[in-house]
């Protein structure tokens, strides 16, 4: 393995490997991995992908994943670190800004095999940003360090776009009514704002009457609306805890909780333990699909 990279808030790496060895995921609060060359199957859940050179992955902290190899395959990984995420005030608006668009990510990342950028257009430019990244690092030029991070700012902003996107193919798979789409995606934008994600604001929002939008959502999800904001805002809470050094009470007043109490007891009805429990095990509920073995 060669560290290409390892300072905040990210870490490069890259691995040449004809076997797939585990890696550790301490600190790790995702990463992009770009598959410069090789051939052979990325498997999630029992499920597989076959992948080659010039696939781009998304992996979640999660031991839910691995690579079967086929050929020799060059790796290079992108890692988002919890250091950055907990790094307080050092990176000003900026570290505020970058955990926002990485939690978006993480919260809403389907945890399937396959390309996280489905549009050839994204993923040439998303290849090319790795590409001069990977220059950066290795060349040590002047000012590197602030280009870099400049650039991971773009490869997030491609990863949500990307995300967005999926999301919005997997809700039409579902059904070919156009609003559910643009619902759950404004459903996630508008997580803070519980002014928006009223029965009555959303009727408005999509044209819908509100005696007919729970059912609606319920018909098409398989989930009530109530239980869906919940447990996408939990999603969030979650990262925050495990991530970040916000108190409970800042963590309530961003996502929309009356307080800490009403997020301490939502969290416990959800995930079926407190928050001290969660903290103590280290290990996401919410945000990890059910079936995902770890």
């Amino acid at each position: 393995m060669q560290v290409v990279q390892s300072s905040k808030p990210f870490e490069i790496q890259v691995l040449e490997l004809s076997d797939w060895q585990e890696r550790p995921l301490q600190n790790n609060f995702f990463e992009v991995v770009y598959i410069a060359s090789g051939k052979g199957s990325q498997c999630i859940d029992y499920n597989e992908y076959d992948y080659e050179g010039g696939n781009i992955f998304l992996l979640p902290p999660l031991r839910c994943h691995s690579f079967n190899i086929e050929s020799p395959t060059k790796f290079i990984f992108l890692k988002f670190t919890k250091a950055f995420f907990s790094a307080g005030k050092e990176y000003g608006s900026d570290h505020e800004r970058w955990f926002r668009e990485a939690s978006y990510i993480l919260a809403n990342y389907q945890q399937q095999p396959g390309e996280v950028i489905g549009n050839e257009h994204d993923r040439r430019n998303l290849i090319s940003l790795i590409q001069i990244i990977m220059y950066e690092a290795q060349n040590h030029r002047e000012n590197a360090n602030e280009l870099i991070k400049s650039l991971m700012v773009s490869v997030l902003h491609m990863l949500i776009r990307g995300i967005k996107r999926n999301n919005a193919v997997q809700s039409a798979s579902v059904t070919s009514d156009h609003r559910l789409t643009e619902m759950t995606a404004y459903l996630q934008e508008n997580l803070s704002s519980p002014e928006k994600l009223t029965v009555d604001s959303l009727a408005t929002q999509f044209h819908l009457s509100p005696t007919y939008i729970s059912e609606f959502f319920r018909k098409n999800m398989g989930v009530s609306l109530r239980e869906y904001i919940a447990k996408s805002r939990l999603k969030l809470v979650e990262i925050r805890l495990l991530y970040s050094d916000f108190t409970l009470n800042e963590i309530a007043d961003e996502l929309g909780f009356t307080d800490a109490s009403h997020l301490s007891r939502t969290f416990k009805k959800y995930s079926g333990q407190s928050i001290r429990e969660f903290r103590s095990k280290g290990e996401y509920n919410v945000l990890k699909v059910a079936k995902c073995g770890v």
